[in-house]
């Protein structure tokens, strides 16, 4: 929905910046996607920090305090796909690893929480992405048959844990992850308001499924 990895790209430079290291392109592709605590987990293993994944988290939603207002934008085409899902009367929610916190003040930044009938964040589940739980969270809520949800990506965890929960799982990639694998998704695009996912939002049909 955001440009979360332009944020969080700069957040891991200012973070690591001072501990003599570079947020690297491998690093960026081997956190993007996990939970928080996961994320740093790989962070201090891959530089050899010294510090606790609560000091890094700590220290990361300072800094978001700072980038959020200033940095963060819609992705292209959000507003469009927005727009065709509430016409097709169909209900939509966020199921998202990034903490609460950070998902409110992103959502609330453009005013589109009211939109959603609830947002799921890693608080809100045991396992995180690539783990399925999110999305089967997600689809109980909304009383949903997993694969009757179509559900968008950007990146190669949350992605497997869309298509791991029986979800019609469209991959968005962005340019930080374009050169990912994402053979396992029913579904490639380059835009959230592609023709093939508008198509399929006003027609309330989802294809069949990669296997099917």
């Amino acid at each position: 929905m955001f440009n979360t990895e332009d944020l969080y790209n700069l957040a891991g430079e200012r973070l690591l910046e001072p501990r003599g290291q570079k947020f690297t392109r491998e690093l960026k592709l081997a956190m993007m996607g996990l939970p928080g605590k996961k994320a740093f987990a790989v962070m201090i293993d891959h530089c050899n920090l010294d510090d606790s994944v609560e000091q890094l988290q700590t220290e990361t939603d300072q800094i978001f305090q700072t980038l959020l207002p200033e940095k963060i934008e819609m992705m292209p085409g959000l507003k469009t796909l927005l727009a065709a899902i509430d016409d097709a009367g169909l209900p939509r929610a966020v199921a998202t690893s990034s903490h609460r916190n950070f998902a409110d003040r992103a959502l609330g930044h453009f005013g589109l929480q009211p939109g959603f009938q609830f947002v799921l964040t890693a608080e809100d589940v045991t396992n995180g992405k690539p783990d399925p739980e999110v999305y089967l969270t997600a689809g109980d809520k909304l009383g949903v048959a997993a694969d009757s949800m179509l559900v968008l990506e950007d990146s190669v965890f949350g992605s497997r844990a869309a298509v791991a929960a029986g979800a019609f799982t469209v991959a968005i990639p962005t340019e930080f992850s374009r050169d990912q694998d994402y053979s396992h998704a029913d579904a490639v695009v380059d835009r959230l308001d592609s023709p093939e996912v508008l198509k399929w939002i006003k027609h309330r049909h989802l294809p069949a499924k990669l296997g099917n």
